[in-house]
């Protein structure tokens, strides 16, 4: 049974505030550490649940952010190559975990709630229905046939995540205070629900099924200004419906972007 965790970091554990994730701050490295220590308590649930394979995509900003040298030996680690922001994700794989997720733009008390972008993206629709990074990950991976199992990161990221998927396991190793600053949940403790909760999604595989909105899909973007709009109307499939929003019709689960 092969498992494919998708990996961010607003979401991790022991991070609390918006600084702490940007590369020029001192307390990165600790965030990349949290980081890894977050990613191998899945991993190694996952394994313990049974996996045969697990594989791990270093997904937030693009990627550049694991060190290397801490992941657990045993997953294969993925890179994202030719723009495929799903990297090697195929029907091979039993289900997929979210490490590390983030409630979308817009979520009350959600620590540094955002969808895609958190400077010019402002609501993101499928079919009529808001969504963020989390249901567009299950989106992608449904094009392959393989369910969400198992989630982890800040309070309302859970809340958003069973609303979208059940059955879902859920490790929730923080409370988001406003946006910007967040209450630490104990972090071994949170470590360990990461590893019980991956764990036990693994019972989920052949009960859980795969996120697929109603094909084509209706993908509506609202972003933050007119200027931002601008370029991504001019994209081939794009109709703009006002000075701020974009809309196109999608007929594959994989063209979710605009």
């Amino acid at each position: 049974m092969k498992i494919y965790i998708h990996t961010d970091l607003e979401g991790i554990s022991g991070i609390d505030s918006a600084e702490m994730i940007e590369k020029i701050n001192p307390r990165y490295e600790y965030c990349i550490k949290r980081l890894m220590i977050d990613v191998n308590a899945a991993i190694s649930g996952a394994f313990a649940g049974g996996a045969s394979c697990v594989t791990v995509l270093d997904s937030h900003g693009g990627g550049g952010n694991f060190d290397v040298d801490l992941l657990d030996k045993r997953a294969d680690l993925d890179i994202k190559e030719n723009k495929k922001w799903w990297g090697k994700l195929d029907n091979s794989y039993c289900g997929t975990f979210f490490i590390g997720a983030h409630a979308m733009a817009g979520t009350m008390n959600a620590f540094l709630d955002h969808t895609q972008s958190s400077t010019s993206w402002y609501n993101y629709r499928v079919n009529g229905r808001k969504m963020g990074e989390l249901a567009q990950w299950a989106i992608v991976a449904a094009n392959f046939n393989v369910p969400m199992l198992m989630m982890s990161g800040d309070e309302a990221a859970c809340v958003e995540a069973r609303q979208f998927f059940n059955p879902i396991e859920c490790a929730c190793v923080k409370r988001g205070i406003g946006r910007n600053k967040a209450q630490l949940f104990n972090n071994d403790n949170a470590v360990s629900d990461i590893y019980e909760a991956a764990k036990k999604a693994m019972s989920l595989i052949g009960q859980a099924k795969p996120f697929k909105p109603i094909l084509p899909m209706e993908i509506i973007l609202e972003l933050y200004r007119s200027d931002f709009c601008d370029a991504k109307a001019n994209k081939p499939g794009v109709e703009r419906l006002d000075a701020r929003t974009v809309r196109k019709i999608a007929s594959n689960y994989l063209d979710l972007l605009l």
